[in-house]
């Protein structure tokens, strides 16, 4: 029997989880037999699950709490809490635990703070570390700070002619964990040719009916951790359009550099290829931007392109990124026009390409998982979770399989 862990959003969050709950399906035949058995566990709103590499522990974070919860399996089907929860910050809403064990971290998208909790060799929570706190490199006073004295921020000149060799545009947007299904965001092209200096456009006419045009101010969050090749530490700024480079260090991490993304794309899920690479997707640009470890260390862009030519900037807002086993394929589902795109991945791994487009069968696709050939997707305002084929042959997604009901799914886990 397989049985996948259910991670939701309750009255706190507005939705109807009640805590983590059990998917499960007959052996053999789980993509037509999956069905919602209801909650393990009394969690307020464990919006993100993960899991020990080695031990049956399951972490939760609790997003309108801030804080993280241990669970250890006690039975085929139960969840038992290890000890108390232990604060992160400000609407945690991811995990990602180290391939030792010794520690996960804890991404907040409300304070941006970055978080490692030490974990006991039984696996439940240690003390929590704070660290050092993003600085914005699109405001002059702070980027220098945030990166360190030897670090150079990139220009607009630098950022710009990136992108002009990856292929891509890039485009401006409020920050937003959740847009409202009835807000439209204003969306302004950000031209490459202002950016670097040529062809500028005439002065407009002084308009004296006219408010003057506040753009929103910018504020840190923090949204997911990745574990790289080498023991380092990527984590994405979502607010800030940064990935950050940290090296784990005795009791917490140690800033090693950063990776400054176009102005407004808003990086959030990571997964990393087999081939070394780390592929972002961006949540108001749609993008997928590839980057690679360079000979010095440092880690650089190699390549973007946009999720779907399909994608529509300002209504869809991609949130996670999944993989196949081979990395051959990559998956991100765009909440708004609710599809799953399909990207084939080439080259050394630096190379991705929009393929296939497919519809997801749920409203608000939230997250979703590669399993034994099919697409699993937590539809977070629909309430259902869907099962979607893939072609075995190319990776894209065929069809919508199966549905099951379940409340608010927000993340989705394989249990052992």
């Amino acid at each position: 029997m397989t049985q996948f862990w259910v991670g939701g959003y309750g009255a706190d969050m507005g939705g109807d989880a009640t805590g983590i709950g059990l998917l499960e399906g007959d052996e053999g035949r789980e993509p037509d037999t999956l069905a919602y058995r209801g909650a393990v566990t009394q969690t307020a709103s464990p919006s993100w699950l993960a899991r020990h590499p080695s031990l049956d522990v399951v972490y939760a974070a609790l997003e309108s709490d801030g804080t993280v919860q241990a669970f250890a399996r006690t039975g085929q089907s139960t969840l038992a809490p290890m000890g108390r929860a232990v604060e992160a910050g400000d609407s945690v809403c991811h995990l990602a635990v180290a391939p030792s064990g010794a520690y996960l971290i804890a991404s907040c998208y409300g304070d941006g703070r970055v978080v490692r909790i030490g974990l006991s060799a039984d696996g439940s929570l240690g003390k929590p570390t704070v660290s050092a706190p993003a600085r914005d490199p699109y405001n002059p006073d702070a980027a220098q700070d945030a990166m360190g004295p030897d670090v150079e921020p990139a220009s607009a000149q630098e950022i710009a002619a990136a992108m002009l060799r990856g292929g891509s545009m890039t485009f401006e947007q409020p920050s937003a964990e959740d847009v409202p299904a009835e807000a439209t965001p204003r969306v302004g092209l950000l031209l490459f040719d202002e950016m670097l200096g040529l062809n500028p456009a005439p002065e407009p006419e002084p308009d004296t009916e006219s408010e003057p045009d506040e753009q929103p101010a910018r504020a840190s969050h923090s949204h997911a951790a990745a574990f790289l090749p080498d023991g380092r530490i990527a984590t994405t700024d979502l607010g800030f359009d940064l990935v950050r480079i940290w090296r784990p260090v005795a009791g917490g991490l140690t800033l090693d550099h950063e990776i400054v993304l176009p102005m407004g794309t808003g990086p959030r899920h990571m997964v990393v290829h087999p081939s070394g690479h780390l592929h972002v997707v961006t949540e108001y640009s749609c993008e997928i931007f590839t980057l690679a470890a360079q000979p010095d260390g440092r880690w650089a862009l190699a390549a973007a392109t946009l999720a779907t030519p399909a994608a529509e900037i300002g209504t869809d807002f991609p949130a996670e990124l999944a993989r196949s086993r081979d990395g051959a394929t990559l998956y991100t589902a765009l909440r708004g026009s609710n599809t799953i795109a399909a990207l084939r991945v080439s080259g050394a791994g630096e190379s991705v390409e929009p393929f296939a487009l497919a519809e997801s069968g749920v409203d608000w696709p939230r997250h979703h998982l590669v399993h034994d050939g099919a697409l699993l997707v937590a539809g977070q305002r629909s309430n259902e979770i869907s099962v979607l084929d893939l072609d075995d042959r190319t990776g894209a997604p065929r069809g919508i399989r199966h549905r099951t009901s379940a409340p608010a799914p927000t993340s989705l886990l394989l249990a052992r």
